[in-house]
């Protein structure tokens, strides 16, 4: 089985994998057959998330030799192993995330939001049938593509945010949650159909604000509020990307159905972020632009959740909320990330 997708993915400077300084990068770049530049804009000494222009070049990052990151004003491409394991490209509003011939893409156009999914035969896909059963072995299920939905909620479990944090109001539609987990790992408890599962993967969270509005640090007090550029007319779409490096610990059972197997299972699951931008497209007297800026933007550098997962061969569910606010204690919104889905395994 096999699939093909797009997905966003994002930049970071050639350092270990803890978040760097913060740095702003801004540009004005137009969009296909468009020709426009964003208006200058001063740099504010108070901060170092002013705009700035991107470079022409190619940025290009590499990772113990395993990840690499390449990133021009026109698209993000991510590989991940020597023979590309892991393409992640994204190229205007088309996204596609190829992890060997399965893949996932998504379009966003004029008329809405496209997903496809495209099956193709792979003999090498996790089919619990004959071997696998024969071996008496436990196999866990958690390595695998997963694509959800993003929100949050406030310390009441309430998605209604206060008035004067309206600013971080989501487009959920548009919020898109996704989860390359690279490898899986579980030892049986005395048995095939229980046990314990862990491995590591990469959360792309992205926030699509439903507002006029992006967010920035404020210049004196230091916290996170809404950004609204005075020079940007009208904004078509503001939203904030942030990827981490994640490992579940899961309890799993593993219930016969014929010749294949329920699997249901549970846990806590850790991240660790690795870098976070903010993006908005804007139009000035009927011309596209759009403008990137980097930063940590306050947001938790570690965080722990609630994990749990149920599937049955292709269809597979995923949730994750998060106990640690997405920001860091009294410098932004007190807000819970949670996130639900579909897992595509393999």
């Amino acid at each position: 089985m096999g699939f093909m997708i797009l997905y966003p993915a994002f930049s970071q400077e050639d350092a270990p994998l803890p978040e760097a300084p913060e740095v702003s990068d801004v540009t004005g770049v137009p969009e296909p057959e468009e020709v426009s530049e964003a208006p200058e804009t001063a740099s504010d000494p108070a901060t170092d998330e002013s705009p700035r222009p991107l470079p022409a070049t190619a940025d290009t990052v590499r990772v113990m030799n395993q990840l690499e990151v390449i990133e021009t004003p026109e698209k993000t491409k991510v590989t991940l192993g020597e023979n590309e394991v892991l393409i992640v490209e994204e190229n205007g509003d088309t996204v596609r995330v190829l992890l060997g011939s399965r893949g996932i893409s998504i379009v966003e156009g004029e008329k809405g939001t496209e997903i496809k999914i495209v099956e193709m035969d792979d003999m090498r896909s996790k089919d619990h049938s004959s071997s696998s059963y024969k071996s008496k072995r436990f196999r866990p299920h958690f390595a695998g593509i997963e694509v959800g939905l993003n929100n949050f909620v406030t310390p009441d479990f309430s998605m209604v945010l206060p008035q004067d944090q309206r600013y971080m109001d989501l487009n959920t539609g548009k919020s898109w949650n996704w989860n390359i987990n690279i490898f899986d790992y579980g030892f049986g408890l005395g048995t095939d159909k229980v046990g314990i599962a862990s491995g590591v993967g990469f959360e792309f969270t992205n926030y699509n604000f439903d507002g006029q509005n992006s967010i920035r640090k404020d210049a004196a007090t230091g916290e996170i509020g809404a950004y609204i550029p005075d020079y940007a007319g009208n904004i078509t779409k503001s939203k904030m990307n942030i990827t981490y490096l994640t490992a579940p610990l899961l309890l799993e059972f593993q219930i016969p159905a014929g010749k294949k197997r329920i699997h249901i299972s549970g846990g806590v699951i850790g991240g660790l972020k690795l870098w976070s931008n903010t993006k908005i497209k804007y139009t000035v007297s009927g011309e596209k632009s759009k403008e990137k800026a980097k930063g940590d933007y306050n947001l938790s550098p570690l965080r722990w959740g609630l994990t749990a997962r149920i599937g049955y061969r292709a269809l597979n569910i995923y949730a994750n909320y998060y106990m640690t606010p997405l920001f860091k204690k009294n410098l932004g919104p007190e807000l819970y990330p949670f996130a639900v889905g579909l897992a595509l395994p393999f």
